[in-house]
């Protein structure tokens, strides 16, 4: 008996600073995937948030521009029907929705909770988690709660820097002191991220990390080695093999992990068994912090004094190239690309079957 193939909608583009990596995950997933498993419907989403679906996928993009579906696509109310919609028989048109939306408006928990309305399964992170993970203040709240070691921070929102900017100037430096660095709390890929040495380059960075978000986060500097660890899975989640990222410049900003191509990823990382171990260790304890499901990639600094452990963050929707971290670290681990699609797919599935027997209607059965 040949079994139905499962029809996944790519969703990728968006409105966000890290539209064209979600363009790049996308087009690497889609040359991935098993079409004798699959069949793939993509959905565009543009930079002003438009949304264009495209017709089932045979194969592979040919080339990255295809994604951007401007040919014969139906807009925004085509989409919607096709994602959300129904067939005939009264059976979903979209078996599992794949999201990869790096960034706002789709990594932050907002197209999560328009899925979990749809009741429709979805590749990784839940509402929360997404959320959570990705406003790095209550990220850090969350690691702190859960016992994670971590570096002094501060952090204030738009009104509060207009209100009273000096203090917050004499509180960052005689709290984290210089150099530091100045984030916005919700995005990723690095984007408006600065290092700042002087007062002068601590207003200029903040005054860039507000073009992106209405809260900043300041981070003092440490002197450590960057290492990651991938994290699969729902309930039982499994730490892949740590690997470690030698930037080309001063930090690992979007220039390094995007452009120059200088940067290196050693994995597995050159860490002594008890210490990888560790690390392994504290990943899921940070992916169980945010309440994560699906995937994660969490992001460590190993102190190159004492070597500690400090949590720098978790991504809950990683960059997913064949030559991004993630991928390559669960490669090292013995699953590959393919295989790691396969394995979202069902914990996906998997996720969704376990919340069909909850009451959402009356709170008691």
């Amino acid at each position: 008996m040949v079994q139905d193939k499962l029809n996944v909608g790519l969703i990728y583009g968006g409105k966000s600073g890290e539209h064209e990596v979600s363009l790049q995950t996308a087009f690497a997933v889609s040359k991935a995937f098993n079409y004798d498993k699959y069949e793939l419907i993509p959905f565009y989403i543009t930079k002003r948030g438009e949304w264009r679906v495209g017709t089932k996928l045979s194969g592979p993009f040919a080339a990255l521009e295809e994604l951007k579906l401007e040919e014969g696509a139906g807009d925004t109310t085509a989409a919607i029907q096709s994602l959300f919609g129904k067939l005939a028989s009264g059976k979903a048109a979209i078996d599992v929705a794949f999201p990869l939306l790096h960034g706002t408006y789709g990594e932050d928990g907002t197209i999560q909770g328009l899925f979990e309305m749809a009741d429709l399964p979805y590749v990784g992170a839940g509402v929360l988690s997404s959320a959570a993970g990705m406003d790095k203040v209550v990220m850090k709240k969350l690691f702190a709660d859960a016992g994670l070691e971590q570096c002094k921070y501060c952090y204030f929102t738009a009104s509060e820097w207009k209100n009273g900017s000096h203090a917050l100037i004499q509180d960052i430096e005689q709290k984290l002191g210089y150099p530091c660095f100045v984030k916005p709390a919700n995005l990723g890929s690095s984007v408006g991220i600065s290092k700042a040495r002087t007062r002068e380059e601590l207003l200029n960075s903040i005054a860039l990390a507000f073009r992106y978000d209405v809260k900043v986060l300041v981070e003092e500097f440490v002197d450590a080695r960057e290492v990651e660890v991938g994290v699969l899975g729902n309930d039982e989640p499994q730490a892949s093999v740590p690997g470690e990222i030698v930037t080309s410049g001063e930090y690992y900003d979007y220039q390094a992990k995007y452009l120059d191509g200088k940067s290196q990823m050693l994995i597995p990382a050159p860490l002594d068994t008890e210490l990888a171990d560790r690390v392994r260790d504290l990943a899921i304890t940070a992916f169980k912090a945010v309440a994560g499901s699906g995937l994660c990639r969490a992001d460590f600094f190993v102190t190159k004094t004492d070597q500690k452990i400090w949590i720098n963050e978790v991504n809950t929707m990683p960059g997913f190239t064949p030559f991004s971290m993630y991928p390559l670290l669960w490669r090292e681990t013995g699953l590959s690309y393919e295989a790691l699609l396969d394995r979202l797919i069902g914990l996906a599935l998997e996720r969704y079957e376990s919340r069909q027997n909850l009451d959402f209607e009356n709170g008691v059965k």
